[in-house]
């Protein structure tokens, strides 16, 4: 067999070419462009490289335009961690020299001595992937809207004590429309105390408020004139621009994150998997797709459930040695799909009384604390769901939690 090596980088990529022997037979030098991928695919073809056998490539990404190139067909492609490339170069040199024709050349060495020791990119449909960018797209802009919130209030808590206690009783606080708009309208104290009834209410309408106009106006109006501690009025004025700075910034991100979520609603229901995901309880379309585009659609990627789950890092880990041993939740893991369980357990324990009755089973039996039953809870969810989408049935409570809802009742 033939193996490829590949050493990337933002403009130029190094490629090696060994046999079963180690003999390295071709070395390239490429650019970052189309003319550099046909040379790629050149070489690769002089070499035998065809459509039914194609040859395997260890790169050290697994995203961009040359990962696309080279997932075209049958070919295995392996996104081999810097970490363990790293460690796999100690083993070629004791001197510790790096160079990137020498890094190709181990990353092709990689594949010719562990390669069942390394798992190939997974052949995911182009709309289970196309789901996987929407949906970590939305899970980012959410962060980061989340984030400016914070940043906003913790401004506000500098100089406008006021703004706080009037969107208090909000749900989403500082991140609604409402409360963005009456901040662009006052973005001091001093004039928030000067905006009458009319003006507050006029905010409101803009913001797309329909219900209790009025009655909303009038709390606003007499939270504002309130007596409050105020800084000097040019610090005020200055905080107020900086506020407003950071307001611009909050807006973009909530524009971002909603119109993010309208994409993954409209694609996500697409999917010939879309029906089983979001029949399990506390999982809905945003949701669902974040699963969806961690665990992928490709049936092979996991030789059974105890593999996502460790995945997921929902499984615990075991650390034995001599006499000793221990039981600790996993750090390695993809952090993208454990939150996303968090968030689905959680959901779930109202949703599902089985659900709910395990969570309590592991908190009064076993002695759990809250995360610990969470992450019982989402390690027995996702084995349901592997076999629920490996059979292409729906989740169904009563087979999913028969000990649980019978001590429930």
């Amino acid at each position: 067999m033939i193996y490829c090596g590949i050493d990337w980088a933002e403009r130029t990529h190094d490629v090696a070419l060994v046999d079963d022997s180690g003999q390295l037979l071709a070395k390239r030098h490429i650019t970052d462009d189309a003319a550099g991928y046909r040379i790629l695919l050149d070489l690769l073809a002089e070499y035998g490289d065809t459509e039914a056998t194609p040859i395997p490539v260890a790169i050290e990404t697994s995203r961009g335009l040359l990962v696309a190139v080279l997932r075209t067909g049958k070919r295995q492609v392996f996104a081999i961690n810097p970490m363990a490339a790293s460690r796999y170069r100690d083993r070629h040199s004791v001197s510790r020299k790096k160079s990137d024709p020498g890094d190709a050349l181990v990353l092709a060495n990689i594949l010719r001595t562990d390669m069942h020791a390394h798992r190939p990119l997974p052949g995911d449909s182009d709309l289970a992937r196309a789901i996987a960018v929407l949906a970590r797209a939305q899970q980012d802009s959410t962060w980061n809207r989340q984030q400016l919130s914070n940043q906003l209030r913790s401004l506000l808590r500098e100089y406008y004590p006021s703004a706080l206690a009037a969107f208090e009783p909000w749900r989403n606080g500082l991140c609604r429309p409402e409360a963005r708009e009456l901040l662009k309208a006052a973005p001091t104290p001093a004039r928030a105390a000067r905006l009458t009834r009319p003006q507050i209410a006029a905010a409101l309408k803009r913001a797309g408020r329909q219900r209790g106009i009025d009655a909303e106006a009038e709390r606003l109006r007499e939270v504002f004139r309130a007596d409050w501690a105020h800084q000097p009025p040019l610090v005020e004025d200055a905080l107020g621009q900086q506020m407003l700075a950071l307001l611009t910034q909050l807006n973009a991100a909530c524009t971002a994150a909603d119109d993010l979520a309208k994409a993954v609603h409209e694609a996500f229901p697409q999917h010939p998997d879309a029906e089983v995901i979001t029949s399990f309880p506390g999982l809905g379309v945003q949701l669902g797709a974040r699963v969806l585009a961690e665990i992928g659609d490709d049936r092979t990627r996991f030789a059974d459930a105890r593999g996502l789950k460790a995945y997921a890092g929902a499984s615990p880990i075991t650390r034995a040695s001599g006499k000793k041993s221990s039981i600790t939740r996993r750090w390695v893991k993809n952090d993208r799909l454990n939150h996303a369980g968090y968030l689905w357990a959680f959901a779930s324990l109202r949703a599902s009384p089985g659900a709910m009755a395990h969570y309590r089973r592991r908190r009064d039996d076993h002695g759990d604390w809250h995360a610990a039953a969470q992450r019982n809870l989402f390690n027995r969810m996702l084995g349901q769901l592997y076999h629920c989408l490996k059979n292409g049935v729906l989740f169904d409570e009563q087979t999913a939690f028969p000990t649980e809802l019978a001590i429930a009742a």
